[in-house]
């Protein structure tokens, strides 16, 4: 696997990509004959896409989103961290996935916003304060050339509680809207850009999602227990 010191291939605090947890997570998911193994970028196009496709949808299915009992530590919002927990929401599970690709030579970086309407319960928007959801978070990654935006954050599986189509992504085209959801109503859309990168800002990061919404959190660093997945499933009874 790649290690360079080109800030967006970079080893880093969060992006720990060549932490044992992360290599494990990459060789699960890739066969090791289509593995860039050299310094920095990976030279082919074509590979790098397939396993820049390849690892969204399994940080995308494989690691459930869950905003309730998450931890925001520092060392819980470092990728191999959020393996070690198994689920995250936005924050964890795309550093995760930054991590990921710049273990296979795709560089990579972590992506904030403020969104309106984010995937939520009625109890979950009371916690929040509303339907503005502060750091949302995505990935972008650099393939043929180009800074592509990916957002491998709500598994399939919730997304169909929820009546939300999951988003896809092909490794080509921006991957960062759910802007409708299945009866066709708009879902969600960006008010705010805090910016691309290179590494996790834990302190704007954490301070930001704590002082906007206080409600959320049970201790210092850890949200409230509940779970999503069952919010969506009492509320279809």
């Amino acid at each position: 696997m790649a290690v360079s010191q080109e800030p967006t291939l970079a080893a880093t605090e969060f992006l720990d990509h060549t932490s044992a947890a992360v290599r494990a997570f990459v060789a699960e998911v890739l066969p090791a004959a289509d593995v860039f193994a050299g310094e920095g970028a990976d030279p082919d196009p074509d590979r790098a896409r397939r396993n820049a496709v390849a690892l969204y949808y399994a940080v995308r299915d494989s690691i459930p989103y869950e905003v309730y009992g998450a931890d925001l530590t520092r060392a819980g919002l470092s990728a191999s961290g959020v393996l070690g927990h198994g689920f995250g929401f936005c924050v964890h599970k795309s550093a995760l996935y930054a991590a990921a690709v710049r273990a296979v030579g795709v560089p990579s970086r972590v992506y904030y916003g403020d969104v309106r309407n984010h995937l939520a319960s009625p109890r979950l928007r009371e916690l929040v304060g509303g339907d503005i959801f502060r750091f949302h978070s995505l990935a972008v990654v650099r393939l043929d050339g180009r800074w592509t935006k990916a957002t491998p954050v709500f598994n399939k599986m919730l997304c169909k509680l929820y009546g939300i189509k999951p988003l896809e992504f092909d490794g080509r085209a921006d991957s960062m809207y759910h802007p409708y959801d299945e009866q066709n109503r708009r879902h969600m859309e960006f008010l705010h850009v805090h910016g691309e990168f290179d590494d996790v800002p834990y302190d704007l990061v954490y301070q930001g999602i704590k002082a906007a919404h206080p409600r959320l959190f049970a201790g210092s660093h850890t949200t409230t227990p509940g779970s999503l997945a069952a919010e969506a499933a009492g509320a279809a009874l």
